[in-house]
């Protein structure tokens, strides 16, 4: 039986374009989505870059305006740039608009780059010891490659970014802790000392929280312990995404949200008519992923038919994205895709795909819509 497939969308902007045009295209590609029988459409959060879902819970009541059925959501909020407060009334306030269709998906991405960037300004007191240089592997047909290292992309320029994020000398609380809260203010349990503060719209609601993951740490470990969906980054951290779906899978308590655990994995994907055209199409990608990890965020997406090829020297940078981004006619990027869901044991498949040309990326979705035979 073919399991559900959905998207991940950025709003990204093309060279060429702007933000209000890419807004545009995302309502458009979300109509189309639903139409193809897509069961969900989720928004990414990202800021400083030329993407244009910098706030997705804004996004997310278009997209819901503009469709019937189709459900829509976050895919993340960044916990460590807000509250749970905030969180639970805005996603409280868009399921009292769309009832049953609204995901709150939650990372703790900012979080994470918070806490390497501190790594990065530690004083080194030893030599680390030298470490094996990690290999490629094939998992069952599955390409596996060597982790990135995020300390290589924090420089002073997202630091700077991260300072505008927060209130002056605010602090995240620990993700478990927000996970909790967020838990307990759906629940209608939530306090504050000896007070009982209610969160209005939000409490009592049927949002289920899900945990987006790229690796074996806590967000895994959260998401399994607290018996919420859990989402693994292959498209965006492949090498890390078995350990990360292993690692919930053993944390896995039952919940009111769950009683078997429930796996999600994103694949980033190029579909054309045929594989000559889709390769043409992908071919500025690797240029994009490196302008996002060499140039302090992602830039316009490149136009294919005007961007060099990447150098020796760059081509290192992005290969473990460029060689696990699934390019191809319907066919090939269909075979990718069971292999990534035979391997990881997904329940459920996430897909995004960006292109320069919104009419590419509208084919692309559709193409693989109509293989898979999506029904919603």
């Amino acid at each position: 039986m073919t399991i559900p497939l959905s998207i991940l969308d950025l709003s990204p902007i093309s060279e060429g374009s702007d933000a209000p045009t890419a807004l545009r295209n995302t309502i458009d590609l979300a109509q189309h989505a639903e139409q193809w029988g897509f069961k969900r459409y989720w928004i990414a959060e990202h800021h400083f870059v030329a993407v244009a879902s910098s706030s997705p819970a804004v996004l997310i009541g278009q997209i819901a305006a503009a469709t019937e059925h189709i459900r829509v959501g976050a895919g993340a909020v960044q916990l460590g740039h807000t509250t749970a407060a905030a969180v639970v009334e805005s996603f409280g306030m868009l399921d009292a608009f769309y009832p049953g269709r609204i995901d709150l998906g939650i990372g703790r991405s900012g979080q994470r780059r918070r806490e390497a960037a501190r790594k990065t300004q530690e004083p080194k007191t030893k030599q680390p010891e030298p470490k094996p240089e990690p290999q490629w592997r094939n998992v069952d047909g599955l390409v596996i490659p060597p982790p990135f290292d995020i300390r290589s992309i924090i420089t002073d320029r997202l630091r700077a970014q991260m300072t505008v994020l927060q209130q002056p000398e605010a602090q995240s609380p620990d993700f478990a802790e927000q996970v909790d809260d967020i838990l307990a203010m759906l629940r209608g349990c939530y306090r504050v000392k000896d007070y009982d503060l209610h969160v209005v719209p939000g409490e009592r609601t049927a949002l289920t929280p899900l945990v987006f993951g790229s690796s074996k740490g806590q967000s895994a470990q959260v998401a399994g312990a607290r018996g919420l969906p859990f989402v693994a980054s292959y498209h965006i951290t492949p090498a890390t995404a078995l350990e990360a779906v292993e690692a919930y899978r053993n944390a896995f308590q039952p919940s009111q949200y769950l009683q078997q655990p429930y796996v999600m994995v994103s694949a980033d994907v190029v579909v054309a008519d045929d594989t000559a055209t889709a390769k043409h199409l992908a071919s500025s990608y690797g240029n994009w992923v490196y302008s996002i990890r060499k140039g302090g965020g992602a830039v316009p997406y490149p136009d294919p038919d005007k961007t060099e090829p990447l150098n020796d020297e760059q081509c290192p940078v992005v290969h473990d994205r460029v060689a696990t981004q699934f390019v191809g006619d319907p066919d090939v990027v269909a075979e990718r895709l069971e292999t990534l869901q035979r391997v990881t044991g997904a329940d459920e498949l996430v897909i995004t795909s960006v292109t320069h040309r919104h009419t590419d990326r509208l084919r692309s979705h559709e193409l693989i819509a109509k293989r898979w035979g999506v029904t919603g």
